[in-house]
């Protein structure tokens, strides 16, 4: 696959949810490698950890969620220059992803297999609103919590807030830690919400309005979507060799 090819490939992808989007902001190609792609790795991040194992498994491409972010002070100059070094092209894709129907939250409701994705998660007013999901067999909230932690393979945090059997799933993967995102769920009737990040404000408001809340990491709830995604593209290339990248679930 020529660097041409992956790029149309994204645009065919994405379509309209790249130009809602800034580029350089929320998506980016770095062109630091090989101008043909035979083996992509993906992770949720960029880390100069995750290039140097890119390197070591003769990665062509790093395929991310997230760019380094530039409050992480040093750490994307650093990764350039890794990238530079080992002649290896780096795209990430953010909300785009986010949104897409094979993305970050669709990806996750697959996983977690309910019955039906009744929202799928969009943007609004410069904010994430929860992609909505089903079980047509409700679950208890102790059989919705081991399912969530056997999906995302990590230990989750989770406020039982209500003894409501569970039907009705919202999600905001990654950093959905906004009590702003709870309300939208209870507004959308949800008796359960599932996202990647907590803060103090969050947790209290969950127990305030009785809204069971889950919480796993940003990176392992939202390596689904980029999995998703690789596998997408090599679909349309099927000699793509593609390896998953090792993060850590430190969070």
């Amino acid at each position: 696959m020529h660097c041409d090819q992956f790029i149309e490939a994204t645009h065919s992808l994405f379509g309209d949810l790249l130009t809602s989007f800034d580029e350089g902001e929320e998506y980016a190609f770095y062109n630091f490698g090989p101008q043909m792609i035979y083996r992509i790795g993906f992770s949720t991040n960029i880390t100069p950890d995750i290039v140097r194992q890119a390197a070591a498994n003769k990665i062509d491409l790093i395929v991310t969620h997230h760019d380094a972010w530039d409050f992480v002070f040093g750490m994307k100059e650093e990764c350039h220059n890794l990238l530079k070094q080992f002649q290896i092209s780096h795209y990430f894709v953010h909300l785009p992803l986010d949104y897409a129907d094979f993305g970050t939250c669709n990806s996750l409701f697959q996983a977690l297999k309910v019955n039906q994705i009744i929202q799928t998660s969009y943007h609004n007013e410069g904010r994430s609103m929860p992609g909505v999901g089903i079980f047509k067999e409700p679950l208890t909230f102790e059989a919705l919590n081991e399912r969530v932690t056997n999906v995302l393979k990590e230990s989750v945090k989770s406020w039982k807030n209500s003894e409501k059997r569970i039907s009705k799933v919202g999600i905001i993967t990654g950093a959905g830690n906004s009590t702003n995102n709870i309300l939208d769920a209870l507004k959308l009737g949800c008796d359960a919400y599932l996202t990647g990040e907590k803060t103090l404000y969050s947790v209290q408001y969950a127990q305030y309005v009785g809204m069971n809340m889950i919480v796993g990491s940003h990176t392992f709830t939202e390596i689904f979507g980029v999995r998703s995604l690789v596998e997408q593209i090599r679909i349309k290339f099927n000699h793509l060799e593609i390896i998953e990248l090792s993060e850590e679930h430190f969070e």
